[in-house]
């Protein structure tokens, strides 16, 4: 008898292919957000969060789930109305510490591994997260921001002035600052005085057996306030429990509002003596002890004031105090590092030629080894095992979900498909890498994604976007605020190009956009456009371009230098190069890429304020009033002048958002908005 089996498999792919439709808010909003995935102890299992939309209330809810680590049916460990995240395994493999704010302020909760009733551990009055256990069990480590002129007082005494200050502020009809020195704001929050501190609270079958103890006491933050310089937690124990290594903001604390000085310190757990471990005058971070507790594994960088330079895998020896580096030659920028259970190698995150990816590297130093391919993978941890990493993917087309791969590099596996049945029903754009001679003949990598249905014979209007930083990357990854797939769906080819100071390519053509922000990296930029051009599927005459932050401040740039786009659509982009700098919060970046206003006599040149005379381009203007990185007068003062001059604009400003739009409804109306606009100025011939 002949099998119909292929016949009836090809029916069904057709079916599927026929009811597939061009992406929607609705099914971006639908997808669920996988992240944080921890191997227990015993590699059985992994705990991850898992981000949906609650729509009526406006935000992300964040759960804690747990499931096999071969994959297999997972389970829903909380349900807490907020966010419950970032999950620790107790050494014994019972517990899982999160943080969760579902009462009020952030706390850190217990829960049975094998599910049940989630507990508080604390409900200290600056709030608590990062929870980390030491490897015996016996203490909890976490991080409160308290006011450092109580850190050395009693627990019980220093967290009853912190609730009397809180209540002050919060309760009180006068709600002026007096402000004496600079980096009193971050992102979009007043950090109020207030210093991140390392606390430990002794454990017991799962519970508090002791009050919690503040570790780093004084007025000096124990982890970063910059997610600049983190790379996950910016503390960890040693393998013994003794001591807690950490990465401690500059000094002298004036001063960390330029400097980037980060370096490493370890606090003893019974008697809280401090030493400092690290004097790299540039930045120091995400320290890991190995397993056998002979090494201290870190990143650094080696120009001091630049927040982008390369950071390199160091090795301490902790025996000797000697450091270091393990990838001195190696031309790619450390990020996450994890270690393998026999301390014999580490697992690294690092950015590739547009994509991020996983290397495998020797204590020997030899050059790292990838052990992925394509896509975005992130958050490795190893299985105890040794011999498999656990991981977080996405790609441009795919949200993320939990895989597994061999050490060795290999296969890699699927753990969980959240997703899975969602994208089944999406049609999705077809994406493409291209290469284009850039400024110099360098060449420029460049990500094309077209519209679902593509037909080469047509002319499609264009969207170019230009991406963020400077210096950071378009990568083949997803993003649930731009949306690379839901933008090619409103019928647009999508171009993203990788300029100068991009990520990923090598340290030199990223420090070639530094004091640089309209030389060789506009060359690049219009060298793709003019690459896109040439293509006949391009409509020359339907043109846009959109970008945001530094991306944002090229659409200001392109409004008095170019007039090849139809409309621009700038997001938080600077605009006033002097306005910016007396009010953005970390100095750094500005002062390396441009220096001091009053020292540089060129501070101003590559200012797009200068050339408001040139305007012509219809723009849609967006900034935020929780934007303390750009702040909202930028945007503010661009509206203005496009407003002045007759120019088709519109301004959309969000009261509730910093540098980005998070809430959903925000980015329900943020989407509309901009497809509406880019509509009105393309869709017409």
């Amino acid at each position: 008898m002949r099998s119909s089996l292929p016949l009836l498999v090809l029916t069904a792919t057709a079916l599927v292919a026929a009811e597939q439709k061009p992406m929607s808010f609705a099914d971006l909003l639908a997808c669920q957000r996988l992240s944080e995935p921890t191997p227990s102890p015993d590699g059985r299992w992994i705990a991850y969060t898992v981000g949906v939309a609650d729509w009526d209330e406006n935000r992300i809810n964040t759960d804690v789930w747990r499931v096999p680590s071969g994959g297999g049916s997972a389970r829903r460990l909380t349900t807490g109305p907020k966010h419950d995240r970032h999950p620790a395994w107790s050494p014994d493999g019972r517990w899982i510490a999160f943080e969760s704010n579902r009462d009020g302020e952030f706390q850190i909760y217990v829960i049975p591994a094998d599910g049940g009733e989630a507990r508080p551990l604390t409900s200290i009055s600056s709030g608590a997260t990062q929870p980390i256990w030491s490897p015996d069990g016996s203490n909890l480590a976490f991080v409160s921001a308290v006011f450092p002129e109580f850190s050395d007082k009693p627990f019980a005494e220093a967290d009853k002035l912190n609730q009397e200050r809180n209540d002050a502020r919060e309760k009180g009809k006068v709600k002026a600052r007096v402000i004496t020195q600079l980096l009193y704001r971050h992102w979009d929050s007043w950090v109020d005085g207030k210093r991140q501190h390392i606390f430990v609270v002794p454990m017991k079958d799962g519970a508090a057996a002791g009050s919690p103890r503040n570790l780093t006491p004084g007025d000096r933050d124990a982890v970063p306030t910059s997610t600049t310089f983190a790379a996950g937690d910016e503390f960890a124990f040693s393998p013994d429990g003794k001591e807690i290594a950490y990465t401690a903001t500059p000094t002298p604390t004036r001063e960390e509002a330029w400097k980037t000085d980060h370096d490493l310190w370890a606090v003893e757990i019974a008697t809280g003596t401090r030493r400092q471990l690290t004097k790299n005058p540039a930045a120091d971070g995400c320290p890991r002890y190995s397993p056998d507790g002979r090494w201290l594994a870190y990143r650094a960088q080696a120009r001091p004031g630049f927040e982008a330079d390369r950071w390199q895998l160091m090795m301490l020896n902790r025996a000797t105090g000697e450091a270091r580096s393990l990838t001195s030659a190696w031309d790619f920028s450390v990020e996450g590092i994890t270690w393998t259970p026999d301390s014999r190698a580490l697992v690294l995150e690092a950015e590739s030629q547009a994509t991020k990816l996983l290397w495998r590297i020797g204590l020997e130093g030899s050059t790292p080894l990838p052990i992925t391919s394509g896509g975005a993978a992130t958050e490795p941890g190893a299985l105890s095992d040794g011999a498999t990493i656990i991981f977080a993917r996405s790609a441009m087309n795919a949200p993320a979900e939990l895989f597994r791969v061999p050490l060795a590099g290999g296969s890699t596996q699927p753990v969980t498909d959240a997703n899975g049945p969602l994208l089944a029903g999406i049609k999705m754009g077809a994406l493409e890498s291209v290469t284009v001679p850039g400024a110099g003949g360098i060449p420029v990598q460049m990500w094309i994604l077209k519209p679902p249905g593509f037909d080469p014979a047509r002319k499609w209007p264009l969207v170019f976007w230009v991406h963020g930083g400077p210096q950071s990357a378009f990568l083949d990854a997803w993003s649930y605020r731009w949306n690379a797939q839901l933008w090619a769906a409103q019928g647009y080819v999508l171009a993203l190009p990788n300029p100068r100071g991009s990520t990923g390519f090598g340290q030199k053509f990223t420090d070639e956009i530094s004091g640089d922000w309209n030389g060789k990296v506009v060359e690049d930029l219009m060298a793709c456009l003019g690459w896109l051009e040439a293509q006949p599927f391009v409509d020359r005459q339907r043109m846009a371009a959109a970008g945001a932050s530094f991306g944002g401040y090229m659409m200001n740039w392109f409004l008095g230098h170019t007039d090849k786009f139809r409309a621009l659509v700038t997001h938080c982009g600077v605009y006033n190069f002097e306005t910016m700098y007396g009010t953005t919060e970390e100095l750094w970046f500005d002062e390396w890429d441009h220096g001091i206003p009053w020292e540089n006599p060129k501070f101003n040149e590559g200012s797009p304020h200068r050339f408001a005379k040139n305007f012509k381009t219809p723009t849609l203007v967006i900034h935020n009033e929780l934007d303390f990185r750009v702040p909202i007068a930028q945007g503010m003062d661009l509206f203005t002048a496009l407003q002045r001059r007759g120019i088709p604009s519109k301004f959309l400003c969000f009261p509730d958002e910093g540098h980005w739009v998070l809430k959903p409804q925000n980015s329900e109306l943020w989407n509309r908005t901009v497809f509406e606009w880019l509509s009105e100025h393309l869709k017409r011939p």
